[in-house]
């Protein structure tokens, strides 16, 4: 089997969330429904001194991120009805329509908050790595229309040369479900599973 994978080059992306909406249009989603988001991450602290002057350490570093599929998806292992799958080919995990009765399983074990249930469509969706564009020798759309070539997307040795396997903050540590994204991280990042490091738009990512 060959495992694809994403990467993210933290020192390039501006947090432009063109991959987002490249990601919305291509798939047609409806309002609420993203299968890439783009996190805003902010750490630090702004204090007053007695004389009235201010003084800061905040940053704020983005994460571009979607589904990783994931070595040991958690989704997979909750689905109770094989819906939701890893591709015996190319690793990538999507979800069978027509077997999901969407229980909502999957987004509740899934620490990247990946999968979502459309109630319109009445079963779960999420990124399938635009397995139809891979098949035509093309890469995922998301990684096609970022201006500043902050995403990519290969092979799992391709990209495991390029950066860190999920190593940074707000990411939990990645022994959890041994996901497929590998970072380059900005010099601000903190590292997974740092809590000092809080997202700021959660109402865009949730």
């Amino acid at each position: 089997m060959t495992q694809y994978a994403f990467h993210f080059d933290g020192t390039r992306c501006t947090g432009c969330k063109t991959c987002e909406m490249a990601c919305k249009d291509y798939k047609d989603l409806s309002v609420g429904v993203a299968f890439r988001k783009v996190y805003e991450v902010t750490l630090g602290e702004t204090k007053k001194a007695e004389d009235g002057t201010f003084t800061t350490d905040c940053v704020s570093y983005p994460l571009s991120m979607a589904c990783n599929h994931c070595d040991d998806p958690a989704c997979t292992k909750v689905c109770p009805t094989g819906a939701m799958h890893k591709d015996a080919e190319t690793g990538l995990v999507s979800v069978d329509a027509d077997k999901c009765i969407g229980c909502g399983y999957c987004h509740m074990a899934c620490p990247y908050n990946a999968p979502k249930v459309d109630r319109e469509k009445g079963h779960s969706v999420k990124c399938d790595g635009c397995a139809e564009r891979l098949a035509a020798g093309e890469k995922p759309v998301c990684v096609e229309a970022c201006p500043a070539r902050a995403l990519d997307f290969g092979t799992v040795e391709e990209m495991a040369q390029k950066g860190e396997q999920a190593n940074i903050a707000p990411l939990p540590e990645k022994h959890y479900t041994e996901p497929n994204l590998y970072i380059k991280a900005s010099a601000d990042a903190k590292p997974a599973g740092d809590t000092s490091a809080k997202v700021v738009n959660p109402l865009e990512v949730k």
